[in-house]
Formats: C-alpha cells, sequence, structure tokens
C-alpha cells in the first residue's frame, strides 16, 4: 500500500520509512525543506511538500495514500502545551481527509502518560489527564468515535539505537558530562521503559498490515522499565565520573527542566500488543546500547 507518513526524517521516522519500504509498501513522505526532500529520495520514497501547520498539505497527502503513520511532533519545548494542541488539530485534519474510508490511520502516543503506580497497559485511558501531550490520544478517540480508522502507537519514553541525538538517553548523558556527576533521584528504583527504534518500525508496519478495531491501543515496548540507577551507573562508568543520589532542591537544580522525566517511574507492559501483532523485539536493550558505546563515540 501508499503509506503517508509525517515525521518520516526523523529518528524514528527514517526506521519506519525503510521498514516499509524492505516489505514492499510505498511510502509518501511529508517534507518541509529540500534537505528533508533529499533524504526521503535517497531513501527510496516519495516526497509531499508541506509542514504540520499547513493543513491543506496533510489532507492531500493523505488522500493521495492508502494509509496514513502520523509521527510528527513540533519540538518547541518553549510552547509545548500549544504545540500538543497543535497536534490534536493535526490529527482532526487528516481524520477530514479520512472519512467514508477504511484507510488505516496510527497516530503515535508515549507511554509515559500514563505513568502511575504498578504497570501501564494498553488498556489505560485518561480522558481528563493533567499532561498536555493527552491532546493526542483525546483527539485520536474523536476520530475513533466519528468512524475513521485510527489506532495508537505508545513509544517507550527511550526509543534508542545508532543516531539517538535528542532522546532521553543522550540528554541524560550530556547532563552527567556538564555536571561532572551521574545523578539519580533518591534511590533511583525508578523505571524508564525501552524500545530499539528498529523494534519499534517494525510495529509500525506489523499495526498498518493488520486489521484492528478503531481506538486501539498498542506498546513499543521491548523492555517494561530499566531502573534508572542502572542507566546512570553504567554512564558514570563510561565516563569515568562519580554516581551520586539527589533529592529535593539538588534534583532541581541539577537537572532543571529533565527533572520530571528522570524521576518518571513508568513500567509499562506490551503483553497485549505482541500477541496481537505477532510482534517480538529482537534488537539490542538500552544497556546493551550504552555498553556497546551507541552513545559515547565522538558525535554525542
Amino acid at each position: 500500500m501508499k503509506v503517508f507518513v509525517t515525521g518520516a526524517t526523523g529518528f524514528v521516522g527514517t526506521a519506519v520509512v525503510q521498514e516499509l519500504l524492505g516489505a514492499g509498501h510505498q511510502v509518501l513522505g511529508l517534507a518541509r525543506s529540500k534537505e528533508s526532500a533529499k533524504k526521503l529520495i535517497e531513501a527510496g520514497a516519495e516526497v509531499h511538500y508541506g509542514d504540520l501547520i499547513d493543513f491543506e498539505s496533510l489532507k492531500s497527502g493523505a488522500s493521495l495514500s492508502d494509509a496514513v503513520i502520523h509521527l510528527g511532533f513540533v519540538h518547541d519545548f518553549g510552547r509545548f502545551q500549544e504545540m500538543c494542541i497543535l497536534d490534536g488539530e493535526v490529527i482532526r485534519a487528516i481524520g477530514d481527509a479520512l472519512t467514508g474510508t477504511e484507510k488505516p490511520f496510527l497516530i503515535t502516543s508515549g507511554t509515559a502518560l500514563f505513568s502511575k503506580d504498578g504497570i501501564t497497559t494498553e488498556n489505560d485511558r485518561s480522558v481528563n489527564h493533567p499532561h498536555p501531550r493527552i491532546a493526542t490520544e483525546n483527539a485520536a478517540d474523536e476520530q475513533a468515535a466519528r468512524g475513521i480508522n485510527v489506532a495508537v502507537i505508545r513509544l517507550s519514553p527511550s526509543v534508542h539505537g545508532e543516531g539517538d541525538r535528542n532522546g532521553f538517553v543522550p540528554l541524560f548523558i550530556r547532563i552527567a558530562k556538564e555536571k561532572g556527576v551521574s545523578a539519580i533521584v533518591n534511590d533511583g528504583n525508578n523505571h524508564w521503559p525501552a524500545v530499539h527504534r528498529l523494534d519499534a518500525a517494525r510495529l509500525y508496519r506489523l499495526a498498518l498490515e493488520k486489521p484492528f478495531g478503531k481506538g486501539t491501543r498498542y506498546h513499543a515496548v521491548a523492555e517494561e522499565g530499566i531502573q534508572l540507577k542502572t542507566v546512570a551507573a553504567e554512564i558514570a562508568k563510561r565516563l569515568s565520573i562519580p554516581l551520586v543520589s539527589l533529592n529535593g532542591e539538588e534534583t532541581e537544580r541539577h537537572f532543571s527542566w529533565f527533572t520530571h522525566f528522570v524521576k518518571l517511574d513508568n513500567q509499562s507492559s506490551s503483553t497485549q500488543t505482541r500477541k496481537a501483532l505477532d510482534w517480538h523485539p529482537v534488537y539490542p536493550t538500552l544497556l546493551d546500547d550504552l555498553k556497546d558505546s551507541v552513545y559515547f563515540n565522538e558525535h554525542q
């Protein structure tokens, strides 16, 4: 099938494009610059010029395709709430173009939205969640209620692998380098789920190819939760710096805006997803990537 992909030149998007092309699908990738268009052409995809604030370009891309994978998000954290609202509007615009069809529409969210005591599963929903990013899931449910053939793929907080420059782990490493210590909050027993970008890409393809119920949730989770102290200890070892424990105001001073993510405790299951899609992660674990210098080369 011909698949319209937003965010097609991003860290996860490039892997999804290659996965789709490798399986015999055609890809129409959204590009807002000549540089992005060049990347898509070199990958073997077609180019659709536009961006996430040009709703007409999104609608036409969806209309020209047999399915849509929405991976794009404007990462302007100075206007994060506004960008979350925009994402909901993007989903509605694409949904309008898919009205009256059964074209699959895969939307990207995250398991971290449902951080809680216990394990987050695909059944967890929260319409009134205080986090702004819930706008994405609410917009998806609106489309499902309208009869749009939509499903949500929740990515792990850590999507890791070669080429990761702006995810949780490289940010954690940069702070450790700047501060001269690798820090955890209190005992560091909180958890980050993780998935390799290539395993996540395969999940997107499998979800696209198999019929799903409108509003279905899938979890791109290969590891239910790695304790943060394990990640921090490996970083300390690789950088030859101390591992320290912080609390209260120390944490805020050390991590600044990243504090929320360092405190995140988000054990998440993908049991339902694995069963529904026959998805079995095979690529390296997060700790494997940390030990294999994926995050400690000269380009980091």
